[in-house]
């Protein structure tokens, strides 16, 4: 019998260690089986966060395309170039490198005789390099760098109206998403330009101070986050309600409670994950993605949710984006199949000038981050931590957070027009103007716009926290409304004075709003909100009791269209 097994053990050898039936070991595939990718390396990674990345930056110039003229043009609310101009007054009146380190645009440049042109062309530039991306996953430094300029020239010059959290993080995400790129390249699979680690950590380091940034703030900011009871108010509070947050309002108590803790253990606990191994890493990335899926389903809070997509992206390495790419002969996923092949031949890849000058490039990237990180660890480590805010003008490195407190009642401006000669005569009747997105009408069904964003519309949701005056763009926009101004006009929903004269006057009146009870009388009746008025919010105005106030604030008087 010695023979016969001396013989088995032999053809065993021969054919591998390997028994039949048992698992194909590691990095081995069965042979009816396509072969898979092997872990720890991006090339895939990195085509996905380009296009995400890409997408992001289309639809901010989108929004820019049709509301930068509206908001900050020649004849917009907040025009950009009384704002250059008051800089560059600060500055001696001159458009130096002092005036240049505070608001870095390339509207410096530019001819001010035509600044719509100029607002055009750059968000018309950013949506053609952005769409180029989104379609071909192909992108390199240079148009990387270009997207980035562009984006911070308009957010520079934004004013209130780009002064949210997702302005500056995108900024922060696409200075990252230029490090990802070759210089010149325009290849999916740039061989000579791997993935570099560094960029991908801080992209992970992005996604972990955005969490926990946000986690904190709650739990300093608003006892309602302490307690558990921030999400009673959340969904009806919020800037533009959807129409999911019309029933998860009215979720049962148990709900709300365990959304805050899951809240807490997604923001506070959840970015640790990332620092502890590929596996919890990976875990860590589709947590993140689950939670703000869920963010977008619930509200319409801009491209933020999707923004916050994209560094958690940079969790996960080819082997888990995979199932993303088709699989066959020539495919990307069989390409990188044979270049991690390649690779594990290769005792060790030979460096030219180029790839050194890469990776001093990525090394300084790493240096530069971590030193401006320096404020940022340390505003979240203090019990007065600020939240959205950039502590250089360039904006590489910023802090994050939201909804550090909640407000627990909703209240709404309405802006309303009369024809009546007589403001106070009580035969006088006012007529509603209708935003696109935020409460209006009682019977118009909440919208979901995520990820475009109405500027205008959560402008007004901040403003009825206020006064009008803190808020003298509502008074900007009264005037427009009393001369019927097309191009303002173009950012509401509904001009109850559309093909007829103007209106002789304007008021704002300021009302509380709420959900109503689904089965109730008002639900019956085709009501998704029930209104109090409250009181006035500015008194009615006549275009003829606006022109000093135009005047003295450099803004275009209006001629009644």
């Amino acid at each position: 019998m010695a023979a016969p097994e001396e013989q088995l053990r032999r053809r065993k050898i021969a054919g591998g260690s390997q028994e039949l039936g048992s698992p194909p070991g590691p990095g081995r595939d069965p042979p009816d089986c396509p072969a898979r990718l092997r872990a720890g390396t991006f090339w895939l990674t990195r085509i996905v966060l380009l296009r995400a990345l890409a997408f992001i930056y289309f639809v901010a110039f989108l929004v820019a395309f049709h509301q930068n003229k509206q908001l900050i043009g020649d004849r917009g609310l907040l025009p950009c170039k009384v704002y250059l101009k008051s800089v560059q007054q600060h500055f001696q009146g001159q458009a130096g490198w002092g005036a240049l380190s505070y608001a870095p645009t390339i509207l410096w440049l530019l001819d001010w005789s035509h600044m719509d042109s100029n607002l055009d062309a750059l968000a018309l530039l950013g949506l053609g390099i952005s769409s180029f991306i989104v379609v071909t996953g192909c992108a390199n430094m240079v148009l990387m760098t270009a997207l980035w300029v562009l984006y911070m020239s308009l957010v520079n010059v934004g004013q209130i109206w780009y002064s949210f959290g997702w302005e500056s993080q995108l900024l922060e995400t696409g200075f990252l998403g230029i490090f990802l790129c070759p210089l010149w390249t325009l290849s999916r699979l740039p061989r000579e330009t791997p993935t570099s680690r560094i960029v991908l950590w801080g992209f992970r380091w992005l996604i972990f101070r955005i969490m926990l940034g946000a986690g904190l703030i709650k739990i300093r900011g608003d006892q309602c986050w302490r307690d558990l009871t921030c999400m009673d108010f959340h969904y009806e509070t919020q800037p533009v309600p959807n129409p999911m947050a019309y029933f998860l309002h009215h979720s049962p108590w148990w709900v709300h409670r365990f959304e805050t803790l899951s809240n807490h253990f997604l923001e506070l606990v959840v970015p640790f994950f990332v620092f502890l191994g590929r596996r919890m890493c990976v875990l860590h990335g589709a947590l993140q993605i689950l939670f703000q899926v869920v963010l977008i389903v619930s509200g319409n809070l801009s491209f933020l949710n999707w923004l916050t997509i994209v560094p958690s992206v940079a969790c996960f390495d080819d082997a888990t984006l995979g199932f993303l790419f088709p699989s066959g002969p020539g495919s990307l996923k069989d390409q990188v199949l044979k270049m991690q092949k390649e690779g594990a031949r290769e005792a060790r890849p030979t460096l030219n000038y180029g790839c050194m000058m890469r990776q001093a490039a990525n090394l300084a990237l790493g240096v530069l981050v971590a030193w401006l990180s320096i404020p940022v660890v340390l505003n979240l480590l203090s019990p007065k931590q600020v939240m959205n805010s950039s502590f250089n003008p360039l904006r590489i490195v910023n802090t994050y957070g939201a909804f550090g407190s909640i407000t627990k009642e909703r209240t709404e401006v309405l802006l309303q027009g009369t024809a009546s000669p007589n403001a106070s005569a009580p035969d006088a009747v006012w007529e509603d103007y209708e935003f696109k997105c935020k409460p209006g009408d009682l019977r118009r069904r909440p919208c979901l716009i995520s990820p475009y964003h109405h500027r205008l519309d959560w402008l007004m949701w901040f403003a009825a926290f206020q006064t009008y005056e803190h808020n003298e763009w509502v008074i900007h926009l009264a005037g427009r409304l009393l001369a019927n101004d097309a191009e303002v006009l173009s950012l509401l929903a509904l001009n109850p004075f559309a093909d007829r004269a103007p209106p002789r006057w304007v008021r704002g009146e300021h009302y509380r709003y709420k959900f109503s009870r689904p089965g109730g009388l008002h639900a019956a009746d085709g009501k998704w909100w029930i209104r109090k008025r409250i009181g006035p919010y500015f008194p009615p105005l006549s275009l003829r009791d606006l022109r000093g106030y135009f005047r003295s604030r450099e803004w275009p008087y209006p001629e009644p269209e």
